[in-house]
């Protein structure tokens, strides 16, 4: 990194303007400006009050030492760790902070190392508020990071520390770090809204999210099915099918979703007995086939309404995929099997 991007960078974390820095270092506004668009580099005598006014080593400021490897992050989080089993928390602190003074600009080691003394002081029943300042700074400097991953990590350590000091509000404020695809955002939304007595709302994003559950779930298990089917694996397909049936008892879908989940293997089989039993099922279960929405378990979501015309449509098309005979021509002597056609 060029010295004018160092400059650059440390001065806006230290919220401080061009004027102000060219002013506490006896310069002009627009030799400072200069320096950070790299048209001209500053005197030598002024790096090392450079480096001081920043809060950086003159190492930092020429950028002499590389980024840090990963193993090298690794074995000092490591070390951390041993200090903290084997010392105190202090000694192991003050190593840690001289650690990530040495490397200021190591996001991954400075997220780290907030992340392990900042569950070690609550495990430990430490709240002393010059580690919490720390540790705070600490993950703020992460969340400016230009890598999505350590923002989303430093995001989810901050919701974790204001938390803990029920700083709700500032702890909300957090969550906006965390993509909106993301599950952990809304979960974490629900424990704010729990804690802070928003009951309806905590009730409906919980419900939002089991019901999302489902449909994700049931996409997995009918992917790993399929699979099943093409290696011709039936006892793996037929126990991943027991599964789909049981997600759909836990979710309370209804008994047509729990009947129709069966249906393919069965018909693979050629079972007729069991075909005729599942159809018979779906049938029957077709008048409640969206009972999941009157479901206690989904009480305080709003879903679309339809009418009858749509589901009109979806009762006609199982009546029309039973009569497949490519599907179901095995059953075509069967009386059972007829009636439940006509």
């Amino acid at each position: 990194m060029e010295i004018g991007e160092v400059i650059r960078r440390y001065r806006k974390r230290k919220n401080m303007t061009q004027e102000e820095m060219a002013d506490r270092l006896g310069v002009s506004g627009p030799a400072v400006n200069k320096w950070e668009k790299g048209n001209s580099f500053p005197d030598i005598t002024l790096l090392a009050p450079i480096a001081r006014l920043l809060d950086i080593t003159p190492d930092v400021l020429l950028s002499l030492r590389e980024e840090m490897t990963r193993d090298e992050i690794n074995g000092l989080v490591a070390q951390a760790d041993r200090m903290l089993l084997e010392g105190s928390f202090k000694e192991a602190f003050l190593w840690a902070k001289g650690k990530v003074e040495q490397y200021p600009d190591c996001e991954e080691l400075m997220l780290n190392m907030a992340a392990v003394f900042h569950a070690q002081g609550l495990f430990k029943g430490i709240h002393e508020e010059e580690y919490d300042r720390c540790i705070l700074k600490w993950y703020r400097r992460a969340l400016d990071s230009g890598n999505e991953d350590i923002r989303t990590r430093a995001a989810d350590g901050l919701f974790g520390f204001y938390q803990v000091k029920e700083e709700y509000g500032k702890a909300e404020e957090c969550l906006a770090f965390l993509s909106k695809q993301n599950p952990e955002r809304k979960r974490k939304m629900a424990e704010i809204y729990s804690l802070t007595g928003r009951r309806e709302e905590a009730y409906k994003t919980y419900e939002e999210l089991l019901f999302s559950a489902y449909q994700t779930a049931n996409l997995y298990f009918g992917g790993l099915y399929r699979l099943a089917m093409e290696d011709g694996d039936v006892e793996k397909a037929r126990m991943v099918v027991d599964k789909m049936t049981g997600l759909v008892r836990v979710f309370d879908m209804g008994e047509y979703y729990e009947a129709s989940a069966e249906l393919e293997l069965a018909v693979m089989e050629r079972d007729g007995d069991r075909v005729i039993e599942i159809v018979e099922k779906m049938l029957k279960g077709m008048d409640e086939i969206g009972q999941w929405r009157r479901s206690p378990l989904y009480e305080h979501m709003t879903f679309r309404e339809v009418g009858e015309e749509f589901w009109g449509k979806v009762k006609g098309k199982l009546k029309e995929g039973i009569r497949d005979e490519e599907s179901f021509g095995f059953l075509e002597g069967d009386e059972r099997w007829k009636r439940l056609v006509e």
